[in-house]
């Protein structure tokens, strides 16, 4: 009797393992997050700030002038010691020293920050 009851008892063990098993492969897209709100559970395809390949553009990005990009074009027009003395809506002022002496560079807010 005692052997018949694990016979049974492995019987079912194995059968129930036969059902999980593909439970667990589906639910691979699936991510338990804990946070302020709780816990919860999230679908990786469904997520909103999961990067999406098929977007081509983010439409919040910046749209002016990177300062960092201002100064690094200063530096390779030949200004040594630049620094952005100004910044405006429109425009990004980057002044430092030449050969000749201080000069001053006014590049425009906009991508790609060009020369004015």
């Amino acid at each position: 009797m005692h052997q018949s009851l694990q016979f049974v008892l492995v019987g079912l063990a194995a059968i129930s393992g036969l059902t999980i098993a593909p439970t667990i492969a589906a639910a691979q897209d699936l991510e338990l997050r804990v946070g302020p709100g709780g816990l919860g559970v999230y679908d990786r395809d469904r997520d909103p700030d999961r990067y999406d390949r098929y977007d081509r553009y983010d439409r919040r990005g910046r749209r002016g002038c990177d300062p960092d990009d201002a100064l690094d074009i200063a530096r390779s027009e030949g200004l040594r010691r630049a620094q952005i003395i100004r910044m405006s809506p429109r425009s990004i002022v980057v002044q430092g020293m030449t050969r000749r002496g201080p000069e001053r560079m006014t590049f425009a807010n906009e991508r790609g920050c060009p020369e004015i």
